[in-house]
């Protein structure tokens, strides 16, 4: 597979400076970052540095950014909630096309899946509040991937029919295994009508134990890992039949990466995607 295709999501390393994080990521063999941009902005902050001062840090170590992320999108709100949110999502765009990043991941509203009889249509206003976003964000070249199970929704199949009702060409879905555990989708439910509206993977496994007992985020085993779930060569070689030929960044929660130098973080999960990379044509 193109290495161009492979990155690293730098809330997976412990954060030092941009300097050594880029350093670490291009030394491991990664070419693409994507990054939490609270991380970017406090080192904007903290060392005065202007948005085209980091990007020529980063892209000077032979380093892309291909987006990022940090916030949800509000559908459910009041219209001065919506519009709040959808201000913010076009600032977050603002600076990842200044970085020279594509995509945008989000997740979605931040509370409990309201009862029927108060709100009946939650996936049609979440989709027009996607819709919102996308439009507002579609000068800035980017496209927005929902998260599916950070925040109110769930599944899989529910955020692709946000991302469908949506109509707007640059909004879709961000699909990651550990996500996916933790939620009643299945693997059937990857089909060829759903795979084309996911538009970035992260990269993880969990353990093969229940969903209900297992954390998403803090229980994520690397590509390889012989206590893992899924074959991630036959799930991202799904994809890649079914037509995805978007991006692949590892991102993982772990207090025994956080607490490695960010140099050897990143080279021991550059060489957890090869196990499953390696192996797509």
């Amino acid at each position: 597979m193109n290495i161009n295709r492979l990155g690293l999501n730098t809330v997976s390393l412990k954060f030092t400076n941009l300097e050594e994080v880029a350093a670490a990521c291009a030394q491991a063999g990664f070419r693409t970052i994507e990054t939490p941009l609270n991380q970017i902005r406090d080192e904007l902050k903290k060392r005065s540095l202007s948005v085209a001062q980091a990007r020529a840090i980063i892209n000077g170590y032979g380093l892309s950014v291909s987006g990022g992320f940090n916030q949800n999108l509000v559908g459910l709100g009041t219209p001065a909630e919506i519009a709040k949110s959808r201000d913010e999502h076009v600032q977050n765009a603002e600076l990842i096309a200044a970085l020279g990043g594509t995509m945008m991941v989000v997740g979605t509203d931040y509370i409990n899946w309201p009862g029927a009889k108060e709100v009946p249509n939650v996936i049609e206003r979440m989709a027009e509040a996607a819709r919102a976003v996308g439009d507002a964000v579609r000068p800035y070249n980017i496209t927005m991937a929902i998260e599916f199970n950070w925040g109110m929704v769930k599944t899989f199949l529910a955020t692709v029919e946000i991302a469908k009702l949506s109509g707007a060409a640059n909004v879709g879905v961000l699909f990651d295994p550990a996500h996916f555990h933790s939620t009643p989708s299945k693997t059937e439910h990857i089909t060829a009508e759903t795979a084309k509206w996911i538009k970035h993977v992260h990269v993880d496994n969990m353990p093969a134990t229940p969903a209900e007992t297992t954390d998403c985020n803090t229980a994520r085993l690397l590509p390889g890992d012989p206590r893992s779930a899924y074959d991630l060569v036959e799930l991202f070689g799904r994809f890649e039949k079914l037509g995805y030929r978007g991006s692949y960044a590892i991102e993982m929660f772990n207090d025994e990466l956080w607490a490695l130098p960010p140099a050897v973080a990143a080279k021991r999960m550059f060489d957890a995607m090869q196990t499953v990379f390696s192996k797509l044509p």
